[in-house]
């Protein structure tokens, strides 16, 4: 019997919603305020009709802007982002994006449903799953083990007292009925 306690996890139940966006013209001197602001680590940019077309992450402003010289006040974030912004649907599994994280090296994806970007989902928001997924496991685990029967049970005739029983368990080389298996405990 295969208990399954929850559907496969998916990124709409772990992604970040509504996302912070800035447009392509935007400073880097914007942007990390907004990041500030916000306690994020990355915001999507978008163009003037609201596509998302990239990501500015801290580590891209660190390696593009402060690491170069460049001035953040004259950088904008369509010259820094990473692009293109890589998505999953918000149906997607999270192994899957997990997955799909690891083999491009990076820590987020967009979520986007026909063309509209919902959320984002990073590597924070997986961990912060992780400790619902565990306990999950933990309980299949010991519902599974509960239900695991402790020897074969038959119907039949006891060997002892030659009773019908439903419920004949081998004790000792005899198939033996609850009463008998209990004078045997006393």
């Amino acid at each position: 019997m295969d208990l399954e306690l929850t559907p496969r996890m998916l990124v709409r139940e772990a992604m970040t919603s509504p996302v912070i966006t800035v447009d392509e013209e935007a400073s880097i001197v914007e942007v990390a305020r907004i990041m500030d602001e916000n306690g994020i680590g990355a915001v999507i940019v978008t163009r003037r009709d609201g596509q998302p077309v990239g990501i500015v992450t801290e580590r891209d402003i660190v390696l593009r802007v402060v690491a170069k010289g460049v001035n953040p006040a004259e950088a904008k974030a369509g010259e820094v982002m990473s692009t293109p912004l890589r998505t999953v649907g918000p149906e997607t599994s999270l192994l899957d994006a997990m997955t799909m994280m690891n083999r491009l090296n990076i820590r987020r994806l967009g979520v986007t449903y026909k063309g509209r970007l919902l959320g984002i989902i990073s590597d924070r928001d997986i961990l912060r799953v992780v400790p619902d997924i565990i306990e999950i496991v933990q309980e299949r685990s010991r519902i599974m083990s509960s239900e695991a029967p402790s020897g074969p049970s038959l119907v039949g005739y006891c060997d002892r007292c030659g009773c019908y029983s439903t419920n004949l368990k081998a004790i000792s080389g005899e198939f033996l009925c609850e009463d008998c298996r209990a004078d045997l405990e006393e």
